[in-house]
């Protein structure tokens, strides 16, 4: 109950959280079943591709947009207008006749995606106490989790069920739900010193964010592989349990969350990606070489336990890098370069499986990238370390 007491759970970040829950949710419910719309509207494999790409593209280049238009408007009116954005694209869906005009709303519907989960993420940070909010932005990610697991299972249930109409209209109702939690989120009003130092200009890329992006962005390759390919290398592998070996990853992610921020808040970020990157790694060498159901819930559990960690933690990490006024920059890098990876890794790992005729070579490689994220990681800990001692001695 200390965590009421110290305000962390206060009415808005539990709205703040279940609202971008609900966001991922209907993201992830429409991943699996959008591709079968697509085939019904006569598209192919590259339609889908194109339709996949082209969302994920207008996400990317919206985002660094995020941090000026905070500085211009409220960024909880910036939040509404993102998840109105969506909403409004999802039933939109099914209005489409042709994959042209499908293009278009999937278009405007990963701008909406952009901004909505850059102020998501910042403005969840901006609501918990500063001194834990390691531990609050695990939290946050706690929903996503969640959300992420159950979002597919939903979405291809609504489809046995019903059809496409109401899978599209009944994810808008969700998201106006969202649209309601997000109007009752309270935050602090802007102060005339953050606006003086809000520059206001559009910025690309946060310099001073740049190093745990680009940790993010490898580990985005990695996740990748996890999500693109997995399905066809369990069929290779003759492994039926998917939807457990999911569920698996989720439950581990949830579980480290809860621990893993405060460990942070009092230790850093070295004491998460060094132990995670160890964890992850383990995990994806187990995924290579399964033999066994066993073999696979082992792997998930360690992959979940260590990407868990890892990816609120640099997400923090980036938080607390800049100013309060430059958080929605730092979002805009962390974010770009994770989205930047999954499709590059999608990408370069498909390449590899084309090349070695396996998918479990695709596991293979995303060990690997792991293992740099690890050695990179110990070598800028341990340079800053002796950098500190080393200023320490001469002061």
């Amino acid at each position: 109950m200390n965590l009421i007491n110290n305000k962390m759970w206060s009415l808005s970040f539990i709205f703040v959280v279940i609202s971008n829950a609900l966001v991922f949710m209907i993201f992830e419910l429409l991943l699996p079943t959008l591709p079968l719309f697509v085939t019904n509207l006569g598209g192919g494999a590259s339609s889908v591709g194109l339709v996949i790409g082209i969302f994920m593209l207008s996400a990317i280049l919206i985002r660094p947009f995020a941090g000026m238009l905070a500085t211009k408007f409220d960024k909880k009116l910036l939040l509404i207008l993102g998840i109105l954005i969506i909403a409004l694209s999802t039933g939109a869906y099914y209005l489409s006749s042709n994959i042209s005009t499908l293009l278009i709303i999937r278009l405007i519907h990963g701008a909406g995606f952009g901004l909505a989960t850059t102020y998501f993420a910042t403005l969840a940070a901006e609501i918990v106490p500063k001194e834990r909010r390691g531990e609050g932005m695990g939290y946050f990610g706690v929903g996503e989790t969640i959300a992420i697991s159950v979002g597919p299972m939903i979405g291809i249930m609504t489809l046995e069920l019903f059809d496409f109409q109401r899978l599209f209209f009944g994810g808008m109702a969700v998201l106006f739900l969202s649209v309601i939690m997000a109007i009752f989120i309270k935050r602090a009003p802007r102060g005339k010193e953050l606006d003086k130092q809000a520059s206001g200009k559009f910025k690309l890329l946060e310099k001073r964010v740049l190093f745990p992006a680009l940790l993010i962005f490898l580990i985005g390759i990695s996740a990748g592989g996890i999500m693109s390919f997995f399905s066809l290398y369990a069929i290779e592998k003759e492994f039926t349990k998917v939807g457990i070996f999911f569920l698996l990853i989720a439950a581990a992610s949830f579980i480290i969350r809860l621990i893993s921020g405060k460990l942070f808040d009092k230790y850093g970020p070295s004491i998460i990606l060094i132990p995670g990157s160890i964890l992850s790694i383990i995990g994806l060498v187990i995924l290579y070489v399964a033999v066994s159901d066993n073999s696979f819930f082992i792997s998930a559990i360690f992959y979940g336990f260590g990407f868990g960690a890892i990816f609120p933690a640099i997400q923090t990490w980036c938080i607390n890098l800049v100013e309060e006024h430059e958080h929605e920059d730092a979002m805009a890098t962390f974010f770009n370069f994770f989205d930047l990876g999954i499709g590059g890794g999608s990408f370069i790992l498909g390449l590899v499986a084309t090349v070695t005729t396996s998918y479990q070579a695709v596991y293979q490689v995303a060990s690997i990238v792991y293992g740099l994220v690890l050695v990179v990681s110990v070598l800028y800990f341990v340079t800053k370390r002796q950098g500190s001692k080393h200023s320490s001695v001469s002061n």
